[in-house]
């Protein structure tokens, strides 16, 4: 601020230097100035016809139209000083001599001093304004920075707009009358909760929700996010509380809803920050603001977060966030009416059709499913298409699971062959385990990290997950490490991403799913609240119990290694064709991979039974 006022002045006191200057070297007077004795010899040669006397200023007319200017002593006659250079009376009497009064003009005396002063006024009145403007800015500090949508707002969200989570969009169907009709509340004694916090993974619809909650209860939305609390001067964000809430109450029934409150609700007391931490402010802030205002007012806080275990306790009792809603990634049926939302401005091919489009996404949340059919419209946009086919959608799912194609990245033939092998021993495992998933495609055409890839895809969604279900998919990551190994006689760092998941996954079994010999979970995660993730892991047992986990871990491993070598062994034949029509065609689909075991009968899986 310091350094522009000083800009500033340096570059106001060189213009008016400049305008000084040419101010004092233009003479904007055309006339020219003579003395005396020219003008008596003009007069004397009948060049004059007339001249006009202001003052000591003369001003005389000449035959050819011109005009020159003459200055003579204050209180001097003209006649008596034309006497004096001895011009005639009759040459007097020939002019046509014009008197007038002297007149000040104030305006041109004044101006040029005037002018540096008002040039210097406007400098100083812009100064002032600026320094005002800043005044203002630094009083705003401490206002919250909410985005509001008014209730009329054009093209707002209602439910129909959000597909699946049928359960959240009941629980929260109550919080939509009570701001429609509070009084049927009221009336039983009956308080709506001030808090409702939506709990779920990224992309499942939270700030969805929380809009489709205000369109259908046809009330403002205050929408603000957790980081935006939070300043590096302590206090700032419990002002901007208090600010969001004073406004929320005079625009009320409203929904106020903050996003990622994780950001400022979390756990308080870690020794981090001290008492005077800015979070801890702010935090406190919301629940004395949450305590103070009165549930029939109609003002609701909806929050979302996807880590409640990290949230205080105290934004979690009854009173404050007291109902919690959990929202889970969709089922095949409710990504199917996702896409069919998603799917309504864009242009679909005749054929297409979403369901098997939702068969091959599980796992995926809305917010996928919405850039799945956005990178689908761009690849048909790039093919020049004026319509998505379904070609496009299938080549986005696995561009948005692994990535790009990188046809920049050429295997040679050596390298070629052992790829076409790694997937082909993936593919051949998973297709012969009952209990693994089915083989959807298999190609060795590189993909983001991957220099290939076996997408297998469940037939069901699936909730609960078996051993011998982790067993084959053990089995299945070992496979590909397990065939370099047979074919070549030696392993490549291409399997090393499979090892890695296939350890961790061992590990999760013994220690967090009690799948290994002991009947009971080691090892008891705890986070560092404010940074939010896992640091590290308080040991619950001796050593020697680690040397047990250790030795269950490889057990695990060496089962699926040994369950996978048999399958390798006793199918090689389909084992060589497989990897043989990878090097030929770089992709087979899941009709032509099953088309090579059709004289093979495939293992069904076994559901589990009752004894």
């Amino acid at each position: 601020m310091k350094r522009l006022l000083i800009k500033n002045v340096f570059w106001f006191i060189l213009i008016l230097a400049v305008l000084a200057i040419l101010m004092s070297t233009f003479n904007f007077d055309t006339s020219k100035t003579i003395d005396i004795s020219e003008l008596v010899s003009k007069i004397k040669a009948g060049e004059v016809k007339s001249i006009e006397v202001e003052g000591q200023q003369m001003t005389a007319s000449l035959n050819n139209e011109t005009q020159v200017k003459i200055f003579k002593e204050e209180g001097e006659a003209l006649s008596e000083l034309l006497k004096n250079y001895d011009v005639s009376a009759e040459q007097i009497a020939a002019l046509n001599i014009q008197i007038s009064e002297k007149q000040n003009d104030w305006a041109a005396l004044l101006l040029p001093a005037l002018l540096p002063l008002l040039l210097l006024g406007a400098l100083f009145y812009f100064f002032f304004r600026q320094a005002q403007g800043q005044n203002i800015k630094a009083m705003s500090f401490g206002e919250s920075r909410v985005r509001e949508t008014p209730k009329n707002a054009k093209n707002k969200i209602t439910f129909k707009d959000v597909a699946g989570i049928k359960e959240a969009k009941e629980e929260l169907h109550e919080v939509v009358e009570f701001l429609m009709n509070p009084k049927k509340f009221i009336a039983l004694g009956a308080k709506i909760p001030k808090g409702v916090l939506l709990m779920g993974v990224p992309g499942t619809g939270k700030t969805l929700l929380a809009r489709a909650v205000a369109g259908e209860a046809n009330v403002p939305f205050f929408h603000i996010s957790g980081s935006e609390f939070v300043e590096m001067f302590v206090g700032v964000g419990a002002s901007r509380v208090r600010d969001l809430f004073k406004k929320a109450k005079k625009q009320a029934p409203c929904i106020v809803f903050i996003d990622e409150i994780d950001a400022v609700g979390r756990q308080r007391g870690s020794g981090l920050g001290g008492s005077h931490d800015e979070r801890e402010q702010t935090l406190n802030q919301i629940l004395v603001e949450m305590d103070g205002f009165d549930p029939r007012i109609g003002v609701i806080v909806v929050a979302a977060t996807n880590r409640p275990d990290v949230l205080d306790p105290a934004l979690l009792r009854p009173g404050r966030f007291d109902r919690r809603v959990t929202l889970n990634l969709p089922d095949i049926n409710e990504r199917e009416a996702i896409l069919k939302i998603h799917a309504k401005n864009k242009p679909l091919g005749k054929g297409v059709n979403l369901r098997p489009v939702a068969e091959r996404t599980p796992g995926f949340s809305g917010a996928d499913l919405a850039n799945l059919l956005n990178e689908a419209a761009i690849l048909a946009a790039r093919r020049d298409k004026h319509k998505i086919e379904t070609q496009e959608i299938f080549e986005s799912i696995e561009k948005v699971l692994l990535g790009p194609e990188r046809k920049s990245h050429i295997l040679n033939e050596h390298e070629k062959c052992i790829t076409a092998y790694h997937e082909a021993g993936h593919a051949l495992v998973a297709h012969m385990m009952p209990h693994a998933d089915p083989v959807h495609k298999v190609s060795i055409i590189s993909r983001g990290l991957a220099a290939g890839y076996t997408m297998k895809l469940p037939t069901e969604d699936r909730y609960l997950h078996s051993r011998s279900e982790f067993m084959a998919d053990l089995a299945v990551l070992v496979a590909g490490w397990l065939t370099e190994k047979m074919i070549f006689n030696d392993v490549t760092t291409g399997a090393s991403n499979d090892l890695k998941h296939a350890t961790r996954l061992a590990c999760q079994m013994v220690k967090e799913y009690s799948m290994g010999g002991e009947l009971r979970t080691f090892g008891e995660r705890e986070d560092m609240v404010f940074l939010g993730r896992e640091i590290h892991e308080r040991k619950d047992y001796s050593e020697k119990t680690a040397e047990k986990i250790d030795k269950e871990i490889e057990s695990l491993l060496n089962k699926a290694e040994k369950t996978a070598e048999q399958i390798l062994t006793d199918y090689r034949e389909k084992l060589d064709i497989v990897a043989s029509n990878l090097l030929e065609k770089e992709t087979l689909e899941r009709k032509e991979f099953a088309s090579l075991f059709k004289d093979i009968k495939v293992p069904t899986k076994t559901k589990i039974s009752k004894k």
